[in-house]
């Protein structure tokens, strides 16, 4: 398993084009931050601010209630950390796209935000035209990390070394979907097992196969086997 599989741009899951603005909700828990965010993506044609939030709770009910495409993540909020307010929205809406928001560049700090499922990881000391860029960017299916750390990773692959293992990526909700691929479940089959829709299920099934670094289910089963994936 090559260890920068976790971390390649995502490119199979692009978001329609519909013509319509990309909804947005911001998560900071500094509410001049959050205004400015606000006024700094609210005032383009094709994004559309929907809702913020201050802490991790509020996030978590604020994606349930408002479906935003994208999150502007803030990782240090009170309650509930970016990270794990990131997990329960990714667990529930798989399809969400978050932009992690940070002022930590640190390479532990950003392998856990991707880990967490985070499409993007944006340094609070950035312009504003590079959160654009990288809302633009994950909006239409690809990853974005801010020059620095993308330079970092680059010239000390080690980086992304970790001793986790591969399986230690995916979301609880991913492995009980992978555990019935595993089985030789349909689609169809975990939808309605696990009370999703059929989409939902395959989205779950493009995440985990990205995450690790795999496109068949042969691959899926090697690792499960490999990393002793209980299959019940």
């Amino acid at each position: 398993m090559n260890a920068h599989s976790a971390i390649r741009p995502v490119v199979s899951e692009r978001l329609p084009l519909t013509g319509l603005p990309t909804r947005i909700l911001v998560v900071d828990d500094h509410g001049i931050v959050r205004d400015a965010l606000g006024l700094l993506l609210g005032g383009n044609a094709d994004m559309e601010i929907v809702g913020s939030a201050a802490t991790g709770e509020e996030a978590v009910r604020a994606a349930q209630s408002l479906r935003p495409a994208i999150i502007i993540m803030d990782l240090v909020l009170p309650d509930l950390n970016g990270i794990d307010a990131t997990r329960r929205i990714l667990d529930e809406f798989p399809e969400t796209r978050i932009i992690a928001l940070s002022a930590c560049g640190k390479a532990e700090h950003v392998r856990r935000a991707l880990r967490s499922g985070a499409r993007g990881y944006v340094l609070k000391a950035a312009l504003g035209p590079e959160l654009l860029h990288a809302v633009r960017t994950v909006a239409a299916g690809d990853q974005y990390l801010s020059p620095s750390i993308a330079a970092l990773f680059a010239a000390t692959p080690e980086s992304y070394s970790s001793d986790e293992g591969p399986l230690d990526r995916l979301s609880t909700r991913e492995r009980d979907v992978l555990r019935d691929v595993v089985a030789g479940s349909t689609s169809l089959d975990i939808a309605r097992r696990l009370c999703l829709s059929r989409k939902t299920v395959d989205t779950y099934r493009s995440r985990i196969m990205t995450k690790l670094g795999v496109s068949n289910r042969s691959a899926l089963i090697r690792i499960a086997m490999e990393y002793d994936l209980p299959v019940v």
